[in-house]
């Protein structure tokens, strides 16, 4: 039984849950984010909570009393120029630093140094920090990929889960990995996914079926028109279940352009959601956006 199903959606309906990350991240993102939310163009957003724009991230969802937000756990802050480190004080953290005190760079350094506890009541602080701000939390995921074992092979999501689990959270892991562009999955991966999911769900944690995107770069010589129709490719390529589409989506700006190393994809992000051709192709599909309250409800459910 796919997610679809339990939800109450009949087992080939395309369900698509369009999470705006990053919310928090800066001015330019909040402002392209909420942009997005108030039209109604994206289902749901995570909030960065370690970092400083948090708290006008908090006060701009405030304004959307049906805005479905999210935790974006973060334990990396890759972009020299503008840095970021842990919420937790109570604790030491030294694993989860690097020299200078910041989050490491790269989600390498996290798997390869991160204290499992450590990261547990990191995990905590930025949940509690998003509770505190007024947020009412619909489900949680991860800044790129820190707790995932992409890099090394060694994962942190059992922690992860734990830390679902007591806040009632829906979570961003897909029961079933899907190639995209053209990319391949190694067996190894694929077997390691499945045992995640498994364990995710003896949690009681809801998972989407599927997860999927755009390239995060911009490549060398491409142009909204390119973006777009590989945009287009993968909506037309959504398998029956519930999809989450991870966008990365903020006005242009020359504060975003000041740290950022790929500002303009954010930009062309931003327009992708609110492009007419896209909007066409998601009614032409009959695919339904939906939101990740609806898999909080079934997770709430399923404790009861």
């Amino acid at each position: 039984m796919n997610t679809s199903e339990r939800l109450g959606y009949g087992k080939e309906e395309k369900l698509l849950i369009v999470n705006a990350d990053d919310f928090g991240l800066s001015r330019s993102v909040n402002d392209g984010v909420l942009d997005l939310l108030v039209e109604g163009a994206v289902s749901s957003a995570t909030v960065m909570m370690n970092c400083p724009w948090s708290s006008d991230a908090a006060a701009k969802a405030a304004s959307l009393p049906d805005a479905d937000i999210g935790v974006h756990w973060t334990l990396t802050s890759e972009w020299p120029a503008y840095r970021w480190g842990p919420l937790v004080r109570s604790r030491p953290a030294e694993s989860l630093c690097g020299k200078d005190g910041w989050f490491p760079l790269t989600s390498e350094e996290v798997e390869r140094r991160a204290d499992p506890e450590e990261v547990r009541f990191e995990l905590i602080a930025q949940t509690e920090a998003a509770l505190r701000s007024g947020l009412a939390l619909t489900h949680a995921d991860n800044h790129l990929g820190s707790l995932y074992g992409l890099a090394t092979g060694r994962d942190l999501l059992h922690v992860a889960f734990e830390v679902c689990a007591r806040y009632g959270l829906p979570f961003r892991l897909p029961r079933k990995l899907i190639p995209v562009g053209g990319r391949q999955i190694p067996q190894e991966m694929l077997e390691r996914a499945k045992i995640r999911a498994r364990q995710a769900e003896d949690y009681g944690i809801v998972l989407p079926d599927y997860v999927t995107g755009p390239e995060y770069r911009l490549l060398p010589g491409e142009t909204y028109d390119d973006v777009k129709a590989e945009g287009i490719a993968l909506l037309r390529g959504l398998l029956p279940g519930v999809t989450e589409w991870i966008a990365h989506p903020a006005r242009l700006t020359d504060e975003l352009k000041s740290f950022h190393q790929h500002p303009e994809k954010r930009g062309m992000e931003r327009s992708f959601w609110t492009d007419p051709d896209v909007k066409s192709v998601l009614r032409q599909e009959q695919i339904r956006l939906i939101g990740w309250k609806e898999l909080q409800r079934l997770q709430s459910s399923l404790s009861a």
